[in-house]
């Protein structure tokens, strides 16, 4: 605190403070609903979750791409580039495609049926389409692990970036940052965050070209950066990065899979894809979505990379981004650049607060424990809030004490999610033989066995442990569903009209 940086703190503050104002705006049109005679918790919980499912192309864009391009973007990611160089960009941007694929494999299908069978949340399209209460919990409970590891990577993330820029202590950073999130979450909902997630994106690209044209000037441009980065270690500029064994052709081309296509089984990513509006703003969707994803994939991961010319000797690789702020950029300017990764960081926690609550009240409490809370929107508002806090603290308290880089505790959390909604999500769209038998041993075989080659056998043949946990849990889902008894013929009827 002796060191505080008042002039990269302040503008900040100023931004902060602007996200509690969207959360206030935002839960007016939530308490519009909750003051409504005719409106009851379900009507509450679609707002909640949804925002009443009017986003619109440019928004849709921004909230997909702030939701997805996190503190792994922002701060892990280039601070693994400082480390690693131009392979790990080269890794990186396998992220880029993530908008289209989400937006293309269930876009328009996956927003037609939510609206039909009313489903809120993944677990309610998973819980109509397989009829089973075992979906249910098992993908609640793996929500709320597995969200609640990806959340504490983004606080420790943006808890650093706090530190390394302004001087604060690790843990008033940590606080400021958690009850904010959770505040403009928990008061404002889906309308809240796709609304901040809007401001976010924005943000976001500004800061990254600003920062980008900032390195390239400082460092002479490209062609002497590139040389800078060969004398420090000429694995810098290789696409195998500096450490012999690390970035193998096998374990590079399975990280796609992680980090891109499988990305569609993200709850906080494929939910974006119930909430658009019309066809028209699905296609603007796509295509803002996969332009901003370029620009700040590229922009941030480059900016790790050739940052390693121009700072020296950072003790964690998830200062590297704060550092070169405040060392490139007069303090004020700093700060405004920083809350560019901030928004990042903040546009993914709160659209997975927001995921993680939805779980708790709206799958396990309304179906299981309390009932009738479904027919009171303000008992439900109360719980929704309630929780929040509940969750908000205890991500506090596992961020107290910091792995060294935080990109692989967020990559870990994304791999755990994929093995357990990937399949039940694609084949309950698409095929129609998918039971509930196939999607419990699905579940069970991605999650028991990602955990298991993740501990023990991190890289079988070569690959990255998702894609064997991947194949393992379609070969299972395939195979039970075909020894199986099929979906009802209610469920045909309701998915597929026939």
């Amino acid at each position: 605190m002796n060191n505080l940086n008042f002039q990269v703190l302040i503008p900040i503050v100023i931004y902060f403070i602007a996200m509690y104002f969207i959360g206030i705006y935002a839960a007016k049109l939530l308490n519009k609903v909750k003051r409504s005679k005719t409106s009851d918790g379900s009507e509450y919980m679609d707002e909640f979750m949804t925002g009443g499912r009017d986003t619109g192309g440019f928004v849709l864009a921004m909230t997909l791409v702030a939701t997805y391009l996190s503190a792994g973007s922002f701060i892990g990611g280039p601070g693994t580039a400082y480390t690693h160089g131009l392979a790990w960009v080269f890794l990186a941007m396998a992220q880029m495609p993530t908008g289209y694929y989400t937006l293309a494999v269930l876009g328009k299908k996956f927003a037609i049926v939510s609206r039909k069978i009313n489903a809120n949340s993944i677990t309610d399209f998973l819980r109509i389409r397989y009829e089973s209460e075992a979906v249910v919990i098992i993908s609640s409970l793996s929500i709320i692990f597995f969200l609640i590891a990806a959340m504490s990577a983004q606080w420790i993330g943006a808890a650093r970036l706090l530190q390394g820029s302004t001087g604060i202590d690790y843990t008033i950073a940590l606080a400021f940052f958690g009850i904010t999130v959770v505040v403009h979450t928990a008061i404002g909902g889906y309308r809240g965050v796709v609304l901040n997630d809007t401001m976010q994106g924005i943000v976001m690209t500004i800061s990254t070209l600003t920062l980008f044209v900032m390195i390239l000037i400082k460092g002479g441009g490209i062609p002497n950066i590139i040389q800078n980065m060969k004398a420090i270690n000429p694995g810098m500029i290789t696409p195998f990065g500096v450490q012999d064994g690390f970035m193998t052709k096998p374990w590079v081309t399975s990280f796609w899979i992680l980090v891109g296509f499988a990305v569609i089984g993200l709850p906080s990513v494929s939910q974006r894809a119930m909430s658009y509006k019309d066809s028209k703003s699905l296609n603007a969707g796509i295509k803002y979505g996969t332009v901003v994803s370029l620009l700040i994939l590229i922009g941030m991961h480059l900016i790790g990379a050739f940052g390693s010319t121009l700072v020296f000797g950072i003790e964690s690789g998830d200062l590297v981004v704060p550092t070169l702020a405040v060392t490139l950029f007069p303090s004020v300017l700093a700060g405004i650049i920083l809350s560019g990764p901030l928004a990042a960081v903040m546009s993914t926690v709160d659209s997975q607060l927001l995921v993680v609550v939805g779980a708790i009240v709206n799958d396990l409490i309304v179906n299981y424990i309390k009932p009738d809370l479904s027919k009171d929107p303000h008992k439900v508002s109360r719980w929704t809030i309630g929780w929040a806090v509940i969750i908000g603290t205890i991500i506090f308290v596992v961020a107290m004490e910091p792995p060294e880089l935080m990109v692989w505790l967020n990559l870990f959390a994304t791999a755990g999610q994929l093995s357990t909604f990937l399949w039940p999500t694609i084949l309950g769209l698409y095929w129609k033989k998918a039971n509930k038998e196939g999607a419990i041993s699905s579940m069970v075989v991605g999650i028991g066995s990602y955990i298991v080659y993740n501990y023990y056998l991190p890289r079988p043949l070569g690959l990255h442990a998702i894609v064997p946990s991947l194949v393992l849990s379609l070969i299972t889902f395939i195979v039970v569903s075909k020894v199986t008894r099929p979906p009802s013929k209610q469920t045909i009827q309701t998915f597929w009209g026939i």
